[in-house]
């Protein structure tokens, strides 16, 4: 082997030690050293491409070289004719990998069915979203997602996106917010740039937009989303729309693109209830590598309705026991939520509690401490241990030892029962917001 073959290998295995351009080393290979000098290394390419490629890339180039050689040496790139090789050797050899592929479709990698907590509240809007991965095009064309922040609109639309793009790499496929698609149009028409525009998502095979009431009101933007819309689905492409609200609601939405929209599937995505959110809460406590016990994981669900506000309680939590503990337990959950109501604590007590709760319903405190069971009682008992728990967090057996029951499994049981009727029945969740109010003008 040569001195200048040995140094030009040598150079390259110091190249691919950090992988820091997996693409530009990818492409340093296919290339020949020429010549070497105290100044300069003169290095052949196959194609005009790749001495352009290597061109754009130079300071990294001498960069390596500089680290590998600890001397500055100029890079020099010149066309050589390809010997013994087919003229349609392709330009570059490197393949893109899938979370490539994902990134340059606006997709975020996290995002797939695997990791998808299904429930009753989600899962129509699952099985249409498996419908469409499997036959994009003819299942549902669009399919609509609608429903309020963190339900998992989001989740559902992009996994399908990755499934497809992981079924057929070839299929040109688009994540979409719809401020994105807006400002895009904008600048295409600052910029005389309209057919780029236009090229660029009419010939998708799958476009996702995502908040697509953004559009709405903005007669251009409608205007260029209709011909999008139908230059995709006359063609076979697959159109998947999120929005808050159903097409029949979004303000000033043109009745045209009402009509399309509401031609296809339109699913409502329930918030998510007390056993999707443990579901959901357990699947990031996976994802991340934090260990959390069942019974604390159910704690933290039924304190936080927000699907997206699981993960940062799940986070804050962990901090609070890194370095102390192996694991999330039920003792840091609750440390962490009598930490973030402290000041409230002080001011209202837990007979404060018991007080309100009696003279809301009409009962008297030795009956909810009783061991009576009649509906009349078991009801506003619950609601107490509920509020206990919810104003006050105090601890589940502190709980069951002011209303003398037995264990802090009947506290678990009131606060599930509670948290439901207040997501099904407003009338209810009227009433626990007046006994509320009663106990913040009582301190």
């Amino acid at each position: 082997m040569s001195v200048l073959s040995s140094f030009w290998n040598g150079y390259l295995k110091h190249f691919s030690i950090d992988n820091k351009y997996p693409v530009l080393f990818s492409v340093l290979k296919q290339v020949k050293p020429l010549k070497l000098t105290d100044e300069s290394i003169t290095v052949g390419c196959e194609r005009q491409g790749i001495s352009s490629y290597l061109e754009k890339h130079r300071s990294q180039i001498e960069q390596e070289l500089f680290r590998y050689l600890k001397k500055h040496l100029t890079m020099k790139f010149t066309v050589i004719e390809p010997q013994n090789k087919p003229s349609e050797t392709p330009l570059l050899s490197f393949t893109p990998s899938t979370e490539d592929r994902l990134a340059k479709a606006g997709l975020h990698h996290k995002y797939s069915f695997d990791n998808f907590a299904v429930s009753s509240t989600n899962q129509v809007a699952y099985a249409a979203a498996q419908a469409v991965a499997k036959n994009p095009g003819t299942a549902y064309n669009p399919l609509f997602f609608y429903g309020g922040v963190g339900v998992g609109k989001t989740h559902l639309a992009q996994a399908v996106a990755r499934t497809i793009i992981e079924a057929d790499d070839t299929k040109r496929v688009y994540f979409c917010p719809g401020d994105n698609f807006t400002n895009e149009l904008v600048e295409s028409i600052r910029d005389n740039s309209q057919p780029r525009f236009r090229q660029k998502y009419r010939r998708l095979n799958l476009l996702i937009v995502d908040d697509i009431q953004f559009i709405a009101g903005k007669a251009h933007m409608q205007e260029e989303f209709f011909h999008t819309f139908n230059s995709i689905v006359s063609s076979g492409g697959q159109v998947i729309l999120t929005s808050d609200r159903p097409p029949s609601e979004i303000k000033n939405l043109e009745d045209r693109l009402r009509s399309r929209f509401s031609g296809g599937l339109i699913v409502d995505v329930q918030p998510p209830d007390f056993d999707l959110r443990t579901a959901i809460l357990l699947i990031k406590a996976k994802e991340k590598g934090i260990e959390i016990d069942i019974e604390a994981a159910k704690i933290v669900a039924e304190q936080i309705t927000d699907s997206r506000g699981l993960e940062g309680a799940l986070l804050s939590i962990y901090a609070l026991v890194l370095g102390k503990k192996d694991r999330i337990d039920l003792e840091a959950v609750e440390f962490f939520f009598s930490q973030k109501t402290k000041t409230k604590v002080k001011k209202i007590s837990p007979s404060d509690v018991v007080k309100a709760v009696c003279s809301f319903y009409g009962v008297k405190q030795s009956h909810l401490k009783s061991a009576v069971r009649t509906d009349t009682i078991a009801l506003p008992r619950q609601v107490a241990m509920y509020l206990l728990y919810r104003e006050l967090h105090l601890k589940l057996t502190e709980i069951a030892e002011i209303l003398k029951r037995k264990d802090h499994t009947t506290v678990i049981h009131a606060n599930r029962k509670i948290g439901g009727l207040i997501m099904k029945d407003n009338s209810f969740k009227q009433d626990i917001d007046r006994i509320t109010s009663l106990l913040s003008q009582s301190t």
